[in-house]
């Protein structure tokens, strides 16, 4: 769905999307929404729904209505209607489906309150918004020193320019109320226009920034994900799932949302389980649950002096020994309604594709030990020769020849031999 911007260049490396998120086939824009009834027409008795749906910076959308009639579609630069000013955004839904959207939101259902689209944006205008856009990483950066010399507890996470500039529109979190009077009377001074304070959750701070989650994919809140429901440690406990906080967390310190995709799943599979904390009576004695694989459909159970020996059993079998516990039976031992595990066979290893043995590493030759040993003493002794200290010099002492060194006597026999 991507527009021809976003391809690879001549090198292989991607290019990036060059218009910005302005993009004509609306693929590289956040939240986007298919628009499965373009290609249908209504019936003749029926007039088009006259609103849209205008998408702003980093995924904040409105609705508006068209009073003056213009043939829009996804893609286009609008000039909208705000207090005070202009705004200009990028049209992301038209047609029937905006009204399933304003329904879906609980956004009443009546254009004439809706805020009006102006027409479609010049080329000045665009060029205005993109110089106020270029700004607010240099403003944010300003108002973030602010906030630090005033001394307040808040992070400034984004902030947002009107399309005309008239109004500055700041995006703070923070985790007690901030009272920030004296800080919008600065921000007032410093950048000459109107400021708007707006406080976002945790949630809703990582939807706008966006980043990469720990699936390697784009987080799922700033690509589609429009609802955020509450998560809670329940629904790792459910799933089996460490109770780990580093690997729970997503990028906005709190719980995945991924974490409630599969609950209804496992619920499902868990309905055929039995209750955990329900022990197993036998004549051999009390067992107790250890662990459950709801993949397999399996239950580990110990007795309560061997807690070292699992068996396993499947639900079914344990349902059973409890229905059988309910009416007053004991069977002999857990060991009957065991799950018998077969041992794989050994397949021995075929060279089938002219490799070597794999246990050709294991036994090295001695040839090359003998050669690095003498390497490594060679070394060694260099090493000691050059650590030495240097003695001082003394002075050689003349050889002897050999004319005047006198012949080794014999050593005298022992009287006792």
């Amino acid at each position: 769905m991507g527009c021809n911007s976003c391809a690879s260049s001549t090198g292989g490396q991607p290019k990036g999307c060059k218009n910005n998120g302005t993009c004509g086939t609306d693929g590289c824009n956040k939240l986007t929404v298919f628009d499965w009834l373009s290609n249908m027409s209504l019936p003749a008795s029926m007039e088009p729904f006259n609103a849209v749906e205008v998408r702003f910076k980093n995924g904040r959308k409105e609705f508006f209505q068209n009073p003056e009639n213009l043939t829009l579609s996804i893609g286009d630069i609008v000039a909208t209607e705000t207090s005070p000013g202009h705004d200009i955004g990028i049209i992301t839904l038209t047609g029937e489906l905006v009204r399933v959207q304003m329904k879906k939101k609980r956004i009443p259902l009546k254009i004439e309150a809706l805020p009006k689209i102006y027409r479609k944006a010049s080329q000045k205008d665009i060029d205005i918004w993109q110089s106020y856009r270029e700004r607010e990483s240099s403003v944010q950066k300003r108002s973030r020193e602010i906030a630090i010399r005033l001394g307040l507890q808040m992070k400034i996470s984004d902030v947002e320019f009107q399309g005309d500039g008239s109004k500055v529109i700041f995006y703070y979190t923070a985790d007690e109320r901030v009272d920030f009077r004296e800080l919008i009377k600065e921000f007032a001074r410093t950048f000459n226009s109107r400021i708007e304070m707006k406080q976002v959750g945790f949630r809703q701070e990582a939807a706008r920034l966006g980043g990469i989650g720990s699936c390697g994919r784009e987080l799922c809140c700033s690509t589609w994900l429009t609802d955020f429901r509450s998560v809670n440690t329940t629904a790792a406990r459910y799933q089996q799932l460490s109770l780990n906080p580093q690997k729970l967390a997503g990028q906005c310190g709190k719980l995945k949302c991924c974490l409630n995709y599969e609950l209804d799943t496992y619920l499902e599979a868990l309905e055929s389980f039995p209750n955990t904390e329900t022990k197993l009576q036998t004549e051999k004695g009390t067992a107790s649950c250890q662990k459950i694989d709801i993949f397999k459909g399996r239950l580990w159970y110990a007795y309560e002096k061997e807690g070292m020996n699992w068996h396993e059993l499947s639900a079914e079998k344990a349902n059973h020994i409890i229905e059988q516990n309910k009416i007053g039976k004991k069977p002999m031992a857990l060991e009957e309604f065991a799950v018998e595990i077969p041992n794989p066979e050994k397949t021995p290893f075929n060279d089938v594709v002219g490799q070597d043995s794999l246990t050709r590493f294991d036994q090295p030759k001695q040839k090359g030990k003998s050669r690095r040993n003498k390497s490594r003493n060679k070394s060694k002794s260099k090493n000691a020769v050059t650590a030495t200290p240097a003695a001082s010099p003394a002075k050689k002492r003349p050889r002897k020849s050999n004319k005047n060194r006198k012949p080794n006597k014999p050593n005298k026999p022992n009287k006792n031999e």
